[in-house]
């Protein structure tokens, strides 16, 4: 393996931290009935963790597109009404 073809920043994003969290005990029974032994507390708490920034990340996204359809909007209704119009003559 050539270490000048590994892209930057790999290494790094790829390490795990070793870390500690307070969460309440019903939390942790939870995640414990979740995993029935199947699994680890970690993974499970990455993945969430990473589904909810993720969701997060959706939602700017897609309010940054509702506030840009909205500022259009009325233009986008004049245009959407000039089509209307002229296929009704036709």
């Amino acid at each position: 393996m050539n270490i000048d073809n590994i892209p930057p920043g790999w290494y790094i994003s790829s390490m795990k931290m070793k870390t500690s969290i307070t969460i309440s005990n019903e939390l942790l029974l939870e995640i414990d009935s979740l995993l029935q032994g199947k699994g680890n507390r970690s993974n499970l708490i990455e993945k969430a963790v990473r589904e909810y920034i993720d969701r997060q990340k959706r939602a700017v996204r897609d309010n940054s597109d509702i506030e840009r359809i909205n500022k259009a909007c009325d233009d986008l209704n004049k245009e959407a009404i000039d089509v209307l119009k002229y296929q009704v003559l036709r």
